[in-house]
């Protein structure tokens, strides 16, 4: 399949970073986003992730221009369409997202690729929902999408080979490593993450340690990059318990059952760094712990 320009619905964080990589690596791309402001500060926004790598010298300074003249932002779903490959991009509901496949499916061409950015829900069963099960697949990047070498590719039970083999192309192409993953809740990285993250907060709750003793014992003890309150944070607490909540409906299992403490705390509204309180507090020059 020879696959030119990508349609991405969403220009939140991950859309906008799915964009900012392909935009790089020389595909065209069309950028939808529903919410308005999103989609008008969506260029300044890659256009500012740009600017770091430059600075860093991760690339060249002539790539700015080349990459934000590939990326048009589009005023309707539909104009996503005009894509060979398009990605949904929005937040991790399945009834959003099936309502996202069941506005853009008309307007879609027969050879035009479909996938999602879930990070849990079954591609199976969003993909029986669309007129194109062989061509739907999950497409699953990492955040931060420009750092974060890892793409898991997440076949459906209907997905044919040949689209399996075009994503694994175009995973290559914009410097990213592919992953294949079976159809299962929470995939691989998150079938392994978040319940180490839901640990954590058990271990909190239970009085085990503190927010800080805990984060600086993965950090110090098992070398990990971040403590797992720090990284729930930045991944949003929100999302921790919606994934959670599909690993323990999908698997049956009360070892995947969500610890009271993180249903609570977006109850609350703390959802992590985007509300500046998770469990740590970001108002002031230096995050503090919320508990």
């Amino acid at each position: 399949m020879d696959i030119k320009r990508i349609g991405i619905v969403g220009a939140g964080e991950m859309g906008n970073g799915i964009a900012h990589v392909f935009a790089l690596s020389g595909y065209d791309v069309l950028l939808y986003d529903s919410d308005e402001e999103a989609a008008g500060n969506a260029l300044a926004l890659i256009g500012a992730n740009i600017d770091r790598q430059i600075e860093r010298g991760k690339i060249a300074k002539g790539k700015r221009s080349e990459a934000l003249a590939r990326i048009k932002v589009v005023a309707s779903l539909a104009e996503t369409a005009d894509a060979d490959l398009v990605v949904e991009a929005a937040f991790e509901s399945e009834s959003v997202k099936s309502a996202i496949f069941a506005e853009l499916l008309p307007h879609l061409r027969p050879r035009t690729i479909l996938t999602s950015n879930t990070s849990s829900i079954s591609i199976t069963r969003l993909a029986s929902r669309t007129d194109r099960p062989e061509k739907f697949m999950g497409f699953h990047f990492m955040n931060p999408v420009p750092v974060m070498e890892l793409v898991e590719l997440v076949r459906g039970i209907a997905t044919s080979e040949e689209t399996y083999a075009a994503l694994v192309g175009v995973t290559k192409n914009i410097g990213k490593t592919p992953a294949s993953s079976a159809d299962f809740p929470g995939f691989t990285v998150n079938r392994i993450l978040m319940p180490m993250i839901n640990e954590a907060i058990y271990a909190l709750y239970e009085g085990v340690g503190t927010v800080e003793s805990i984060d600086n014992s993965m950090r110090m003890g098992a070398n990990h990059p971040m403590g797992p309150f720090q990284l729930a944070d930045f991944i949003g607490l929100d999302a921790c318990l919606s994934i959670m909540n599909a690993l323990h409906d999908g698997l049956a299992d009360t070892k995947y059952r969500p610890c009271p403490l993180l249903a609570k705390y977006v109850e609350a509204g703390w959802l992590g760094r985007r509300t500046n309180r998770g469990f740590y507090d970001y108002s002031g020059e230096t995050p503090f712990p919320t508990r």
